[in-house]
């Protein structure tokens, strides 16, 4: 290796390393540690780092956060790694609201304020600003976390404010908050309407608008992260005549949605969205009555033949499915719960 160029060593080479094991060669001398900060190098280690076998589930607990693999032969997870908070909090505090590439977009329940971290790397960075900007309000805001084609990481929150929708982008790059306009229809301003998260997926957000009773509205707002314009397109025609929740995933890089609709016992179909429209891939046979708090977080991630969700304590449960030939899909590259996140190790950083 000593005959090899310095800049082989670095890009083909330590652009495949695990995320801990970059932080640990950054020591070796000034000259990498300089090279493997750079924004090329952090870019080109994280498109090699979100891979499924890069993988791991973050539990968040009362005063504790743990990260373990994924082991999908057996649908279990493997021993768990006590990962500590680098911020200030109170019991039962910490809410994951999205994530991208490793970083997690979280609120701090007791002051409503909003952070970006990396619990691999344990940076963090805080987007609270004195004109309240970074302030979330749990069941009235909806966050997205995403990145542009300059590779800037940003932050879309939207917010309902007695009657009033603001919307503002968060940039990494110039650490600041603006307003971009947002028209829409009056009436998913009303808290009867319930936001998702948004889910980033090729080069925009989506978020799922569902009305809070049965036969309610459901539709599905698109911001197109480049040009900064939001759209709506229907839902997947699904049947109204229970509580109708959809999930969104990314499937390699596909836009997904687990569908479900029902009140004392649940169907589940996953689609997948071309162009405008959503195509039915399979369907899940009817689920018996399960408690609302598990079926309203249904996404974990699929395998062939078995289905996993995961409540918002961390437990697994598994749907087996009938064995159909989907092998396009393997572990999602998406998934957030309140207390619980699949992500990527990367050493992508929440500041500049």
């Amino acid at each position: 290796m000593a005959d090899l160029p310095t800049h082989t060593i670095v890009f083909e080479i330590l652009t495949r390393l695990p995320a801990k094991d970059v932080g640990r060669s950054k020591s070796v001398c000034k000259q990498w540690y300089a090279l493997l900060s750079t924004q090329d190098f952090v870019k080109i280690h994280c498109s090699r780092s979100v891979v499924s076998s890069n993988q791991r589930v973050l539990l968040i607990d009362d005063l504790t956060c743990s990260v373990r693999p994924i082991i999908s032969n057996n649908n279990d997870y493997g021993p768990s790694s006590t990962v500590t908070f680098p911020f200030h909090h109170q019991n039962n505090d910490v809410s994951i609201l999205s994530h991208l590439n490793g970083l997690l977009c979280v609120c701090l329940n007791h002051t409503y304020e909003l952070l970006l971290w990396n619990p691999t790397t344990t940076a963090f960075k805080r987007l609270l600003t004195p004109d309240s900007h970074g302030f979330y309000i749990n069941n009235l805001d909806a966050i997205g976390l995403y990145v542009d084609a300059d590779d800037d990481y940003k932050v879309l929150h939207i917010k309902r404010r007695s009657g009033v929708l603001g919307v503002y982008v968060y940039s990494r790059e110039v650490d600041s908050w603006r307003n971009i306009p947002f028209i829409t229809r009056q009436e998913y301003l009303s808290p009867h309407f319930n936001w998702s998260a948004g889910t980033f997926c090729g080069g925009t957000l989506y978020f799922t608008i569902c009305e809070c009773w049965i036969g309610g509205t459901n539709v599905v707002i698109c911001f197109d992260v480049n040009s900064e314009q939001f759209k709506e397109i229907s839902f997947p025609p699904v049947p109204s005549n229970g509580m109708v929740q959809g999930v969104l995933v990314n499937v390699k890089n596909v836009h997904h949605m687990f569908a479900s609709t029902g009140m004392f016992e649940m169907t589940i179909d996953l689609w997948t969205l071309q162009g405008d429209y959503w195509i039915k891939v399979l369907s899940c046979p009817p689920i018996p009555p399960i408690s609302l708090s598990l079926w309203c977080d249904i996404t974990h991630y699929v395998t062939n033949g078995n289905w996993f969700v995961m409540t918002k304590l961390g437990k697994l449960f598994t749907i087996e499915m009938d064995m159909k030939p989907f092998e396009c899909f393997y572990l999602v590259s998406w998934f957030r719960g309140f207390k619980g996140a699949v992500f990527v190790q990367t050493i992508v950083s929440p500041s500049i």
